[in-house]
C-alpha cells in the first residue's frame, strides 16, 4: 500500500505538458462547482423550503407517479431497443463498404444536429392519424401519435446515435486476428461473435445504453408534440415540471426535479459500476 502511494506521488511530481496537478485540480473543481454543483445544490435548497409532508404529497401524487412510470419505463425500453439496433447499425458501418455509406453515416448523427422540436413535429406528421404512416396504422388499431407508443418512438429517435457512436469505434479497432483464429479453430460465426467480439464491446454498449437512457429521461422538445400530453396517459416528468413552473409552483417543480435527479444518479451509478465490472472481467480473461 505504501509503495503504491509513493509511486502515485512520484507520478504527480513528474513534469507534464499542461500546468501542474494543483492548478489543474483547482480549475477542475472550480469549474464543476460553477457548472454542476452550485445549480444542483440550489435545486435541493429550493425543494427544502417546503415541509416533508408537502414534498411527499407532491412527488407521490397519482399524476406525477404515472409520469415517473412513463419517463423511466419508456426511457429504459428505448435504451434497450437502441442497444440492439444500434449494435447492428454500428456493425454495418464498421465492417462493410456499400454505396451511399457516407450518407447513411451522416443520417445517424442527424438527431444530434436536428432541433428536438423539429424532430417532434416530423414524427407527429408521420404517425398522426392522417399522417403518411399513421393513416395505415390507425385502421389496424395501432395508435402511435398521442400515445405512449409515440413517446417511445421519439425517445428511440433521439437516443440511437449515442449507442452507434460509442460502439462503432470499438468495432473498427477490434483485432481481426482473434476472430480469424477463432474461426480457424472451428468456432461458428455466432460463437466467434459471442465469445470474442461481444465481450470487447460490452463496456461501450453499456456506455451507449446509459447515454441513451439519460437523454430519454431529459427529453422534452420532441416528445411533447407527439405525446398528446394527456394526464395519466402520456405525460412525461419534464412536462410536469414545466406545468408546475407555469403555475408558479417553484417548490413543487424542484421537488419533482429532485426525485428525477436522485433516481437518475442511482441508475447511472449502477450502469457505471456494470461498466467497470465488464472492464475488469475482460482484463481478467
Amino acid at each position: 500500500m505504501a509503495s503504491a502511494l509513493a509511486v502515485r506521488l512520484r507520478k504527480l511530481k513528474e513534469p507534464s505538458i499542461i500546468p501542474g496537478f494543483g492548478i489543474t485540480l483547482g480549475f477542475t473543481l472550480a469549474y464543476l462547482a460553477i457548472v454542476v454543483i452550485i445549480p444542483l445544490s440550489g435545486l435541493f435548497f429550493k425543494a427544502a423550503t417546503v415541509s416533508f409532508g408537502e414534498f411527499w404529497q407532491t412527488v407521490t401524487s397519482a399524476r406525477v407517479v404515472h409520469a415517473y412510470q412513463i419517463s423511466f419505463g419508456l426511457s429504459l425500453l428505448a435504451a434497450f431497443i437502441n442497444c440492439f439496433f444500434g449494435l447492428i447499425i454500428a456493425w454495418i458501418l464498421a465492417r462493410y463498404h456499400f454505396p451511399f455509406k457516407k450518407i447513411v453515416d451522416a443520417m445517424v448523427d442527424l438527431p444530434f444536429a436536428l432541433p428536438t422540436a423539429v424532430a417532434g413535429i416530423a414524427l407527429t406528421a408521420l404517425y398522426a392519424p392522417q399522417g403518411w404512416i399513421g393513416q395505415y396504422l390507425v385502421p389496424m388499431g395501432i395508435k402511435v401519435a398521442f400515445s405512449p407508443l409515440g413517446i417511445l418512438m421519439a425517445l428511440i429517435f433521439v437516443g440511437l446515435p449515442f449507442v452507434v457512436r460509442t460502439v462503432e469505434p470499438i468495432l473498427q479497432d477490434a483485432e481481426r486476428e482473434l476472430e480469424e483464429a477463432a474461426l480457424s479453430l472451428g468456432a461458428t460465426r455466432w460463437q466467434t461473435f459471442w465469445k470474442v467480439i461481444f465481450p470487447s464491446i460490452v463496456p461501450a454498449l453499456l456506455t451507449g445504453f446509459a447515454m441513451s437512457f439519460a437523454r430519454g429521461l431529459g427529453e422534452y422538445g420532441s416528445v411533447i408534440f407527439i405525446a398528446g400530453n394527456i394526464p395519466k396517459v402520456s405525460e412525461i416528468v419534464p412536462l410536469i415540471i414545466v406545468i408546475k413552473l407555469e403555475q408558479y409552483d417553484y417548490a413543487g417543480a424542484t421537488a419533482v426535479a429532485c426525485v428525477m435527479l436522485v433516481a437518475s444518479f442511482i441508475l447511472l451509478f449502477i450502469i457505471n459500476w456494470l461498466q467497470q465490472w465488464a472492464g475488469k472481467d475482460k482484463a481478467a480473461t
